[in-house]
């Protein structure tokens, strides 16, 4: 699956919301409340979901625009640069007035796990009229990525624009929060880990990550039932199983296997997997193809440090689906 491939020219896609400094330390293992432990480096590295999803699909080839805020500081410029690097346009990333860049304080673990803290900053002052000002970004979006950084009412705005665009709305509900209805009939695809499903249908016992194709049926009828069509539940080292309604049958429930590395940072590899997934989509591969793609490239993402640094390229995704 190549991003490149000829007369498979990936479509445009948009992602509206969050860039975020990542203000990261490394441990032997994760402190307990009220425990005090030495660390091992500290970083300062471009992060934010939206920023990484950019910058992720951005890597892989695909032609991004981000749509955003960050302050008028050496953070807000460090997040522009490295998103620019990636080929990712950031014309529609307004730089705030009296507010800092968004930040996260991330603890990683030697085994790469981590926990995050996250400050909206110059996130939590983009609003609809942001929307509104980017509206020639939309024009001809293939995939709209969504996250749950930024004010609701804002992301209902965008998934809006993007539907009325013809775009297809991936949102990823994380952090997670309720949505209204109304934003749910306007996805088109739901990114969630499993217990993040199981809050959003209202406790929904969530199967084994082992379990077959029908155990996952009652899942996919409930997601329906709320106005999605589809889902992607990301489970961990298991890998992730795609429910989607709108596939033949047969094909509606499949599972994706993990790609098995040596994990040294996991931060930022569920937006380098939202990235990966937005970048095929968008190059017209079905949805269960876009997910094992992106599966490989989150895997790959989190055998380094960091987050942004860390994204594959297209290349290397195709390297490793190929070996």
């Amino acid at each position: 699956m190549d991003t490149q491939a000829p007369g498979n020219q990936p479509g445009k896609i948009v992602v509206v919301g969050s860039l975020n400094a990542d203000l990261t330390i490394y441990t032997q293992r994760l402190p307990s409340p009220g425990e005090t432990l030495h660390g091992e480096g500290f970083t300062v590295n471009p992060g934010g979901k939206s920023a990484n999803q950019a910058v992720a699909a951005g890597r892989l080839g695909a032609k991004v625009s981000l749509v955003g805020a960050v302050g008028r500081d050496a953070n807000g410029t460090m997040l522009l640069e490295s998103c620019a690097a990636a080929n990712v346009d950031v014309s529609g990333v307004r730089r705030a007035d009296g507010v800092e860049t968004g930040v996260a304080v991330v603890t990683v673990d030697a085994q790469g796990e981590n926990t995050i803290v996250y400050s909206a900053g110059a996130n939590g002052t983009l609003t609809p009229g942001d929307i509104a000002a980017s509206a020639s970004a939309f024009e001809g979006a293939a995939v709209l990525c969504l996250c749950l950084e930024v004010g609701l009412d804002t992301v209902e705005a965008a998934a809006k624009a993007g539907a009325d665009a013809g775009a297809k709305v991936l949102l990823n509900l994380s952090p997670y929060a309720s949505i209204p209805a109304s934003l749910a009939r306007l996805s088109n695809v739901l990114l969630v880990n499993a217990h993040e499903a199981s809050q959003f249908l209202d406790g929904e016992r969530i199967p084994e990550p082992d379990a077959e194709a029908p155990a996952w049926e009652p899942v996919l009828e409930r997601l329906v039932a709320r106005g999605l069509p589809s889902a992607v539940v990301t489970l961990g080292a298991q890998g992730s199983v795609v429910l989607d309604s709108t596939a033949e049958a047969g094909n509606r429930i499949v599972r994706i296997a993990p790609t098995r590395v040596d994990a040294v940072d996991t931060t930022g590899a569920g937006d380098a997997f939202t990235g990966g997934l937005a970048a095929r989509l968008a190059a017209g591969d079905a949805l269960a193809d876009a997910a094992a793609f992106a599966s490989v490239g989150a895997a790959l993402a989190a055998t380094k440090k960091g987050t942004q640094a860390a994204y594959p390229d297209a290349a290397a995704v195709n390297a490793r689906l190929n070996a």
